[in-house]
């Protein structure tokens, strides 16, 4: 919608073939390409991540450039800060819609391009604030809101990236959407914790990284090509501002490191498929040498868990250690999910004769936190943040896009200290410690899972382990079928095509049948 889809100059162009070449191949089988990153930043809740954008998006001056699973316009970037809380100095509104609006208005040069997966117009239906920030918008040129439906039936698109001015990036798990919005405390009870409609949500947990330099110039030519994929006019590629838009009192994590780029992306039309998340994510569990530290929305990708099996089998293998919500968010996605990481958790199980992997979900006092972060940390050398959960559909479905920074890679070798900060400021949002005790804490205990069993407490914040529940024959075929979440979108029509999560001859298939004969099942 707006505007008929793009500057008088962008609509003029057409897509450059060696762009699309370079877009087409990638690499490796795991990398699409790596650019250089000035500095960059973990936000970690989305209440760190909306403040930053907040402040970012006031130094733009170009073009925004919003991609995303959802968005919604009636969120508060500026969480809880009415108009007369703010002070005379901040002239700007908090509410997102209102924002944009404004900045379009103050920024005579800016452009502001937003994607969102198609599907969630239905959402709007319960949305009606947003319906009236759209008919704004609509009579800006300089505003394009469009739905992304260039995937095969039953794909999404699922990228979570936003580009500002082509001089910054942010890359993860976090959408600007409802029940996305808490900080790093989690409380039970949070009366700003609560959707424009005045409902209260429990405890969210969430990541993404904000990025500057070369890369944002790299995230964006892929947005403009998806852009175009989902039938947007071609937008020119900008000039990178030579100045910072980096938030005021931002910490940086990393300064000068070199940041890979992995996508998923079903084939559909003439876009070929891309795989390199998957491949990627068996790449980085093989190379593991001590352990592997990891938070998803859900746990049931075959090829990440046969990976980990081979890996549990060794003499001495790595400790894996895996966060993620007590359930699914909805009850289509608890079948789809909860019941096929019953199944391969009690396989991983069965290859794990060392003890040395372990799964556990985040609670606040008595309620649950609902884990959206995918982040995987390994040895404190290799660290990823992006969109891709461990599921099938992240590995062969929906778009997704994830960064990661190798320390193998020449010039990143200073970044192993960070990597290791941000474990362990993790482990202690996740344990209710200080993150000054979680190095004493490990080195007393000796891994992770024995910390993490030391600091429960009867109150606050702590991990519990998540043991797998007996299913009945129904819930055991769809989670075997792997129909809710398949690899493949032809596999949505023939789930058992391939052999669903437990193809004959695999790993896994020789973990359930031994699990099955021990148990009489």
């Amino acid at each position: 919608m707006a505007g008929e889809g793009g500057s008088k100059t962008a609509d003029k162009e057409k897509p450059d073939p060696e762009r699309v070449s370079r877009l087409d191949e990638g690499l490796s089988e795991s990398v699409w390409l790596y650019a250089e990153v000035e500095r960059a930043a973990v936000l970690i809740d989305a209440a760190e991540y909306f403040a930053a954008m907040h402040a970012a998006m006031l130094k733009a001056k170009h073009r925004i450039f919003l991609i995303g699973w959802d968005f919604d316009t009636r969120i508060h970037l500026a969480e809880g800060r009415h108009w007369w809380e703010r002070g005379w100095k901040d002239k700007y509104p908090a509410r997102l819609g209102s924002f944009i609006g404004w900045l379009v208005r103050h920024r005579p040069t800016l452009e502001v391009r937003i994607l969102k997966w198609s599907f969630g117009v239905f959402k709007f239906v319960v949305r009606g604030s947003m319906w009236w920030d759209l008919m704004r918008w609509f009579r800006h040129r300089r505003i394009d809101f469009k739905f992304d439906s260039a995937h095969p039936t039953g794909c999404s698109h699922h990228q979570k990236i936003a580009v500002l001015d082509n001089r910054l990036a942010v890359c993860g798990g976090i959408d600007m959407t409802v029940k996305r919005w808490d900080t790093r405390e989690h409380e039970e009870e949070n009366e700003l914790r609560k959707t424009p409609n005045g409902r209260a949500y429990e405890p969210w947990h969430d990541a993404s990284m904000m990025m500057e330099g070369e890369i944002a110039d790299a995230l964006s030519e892929l947005g403009r090509d998806r852009w175009v994929r989902a039938g947007g006019k071609a937008l020119l590629p900008i000039q990178a501002r030579e100045d910072s838009l980096w938030p005021e009192g931002l910490r940086a994590d990393f300064e000068n490191v070199e940041v890979g780029i992995a996508r998923t992306r079903a084939e559909y039309r003439d876009w070929e498929e891309v795989r390199e998340i998957e491949h990627l994510f068996v790449e980085h569990i093989k190379r593991a040498q001590k352990f592997i530290y990891a938070e998803s929305q859900y746990f049931a990708s075959r090829a990440i868990c046969e990976a980990l099996c081979e890996r549990l089998h060794e003499e001495d293998p790595p400790e894996i250690v895996i966060v993620h919500p007590r359930n699914a968010d909805g009850w289509l996605e608890q079948q789809a999910m909860d019941h096929a990481r019953a199944e391969l958790v009690r396989c991983i199980e069965e290859a794990d004769d060392k003890g040395r992997f372990s799964i556990w979900n985040p609670v606040s006092g008595a309620t649950p936190i609902y884990v959206h972060a995918k982040v995987m940390i390994v040895d404190d050398r290799i660290f990823r943040i992006g969109s891709a959960n461990m599921n099938n559909r992240s590995m062969g479905l929906d778009s997704e896009c994830d960064v990661f920074i190798d320390c193998d890679r020449k010039g990143n070798e200073h970044a192993c200290d960070a990597i290791r900060d941000i474990r362990y400021s993790l482990l202690a949002e996740h344990c209710g410690v200080e993150e000054s005790e979680v190095g004493q804490l490990l080195s007393r205990h000796g891994s992770m899972a024995a910390m993490i069993d030391h600091t429960i407490t009867e109150d606050g914040r702590n991990l519990v382990r998540y043991h797998p529940p007996d299913l009945n024959d129904a819930e055991k075929a769809v989670a075997e079928s792997g129909l809710l979440d398949p690899e493949d979108p032809d596999d949505m029509f023939e789930p058992f095509a391939k052999g669903g999560l437990f193809r004959k001859g695999s790993r896994l298939e020789r973990m359930r049948d031994k699990f099955r004969r021990k148990n009489g099942k």
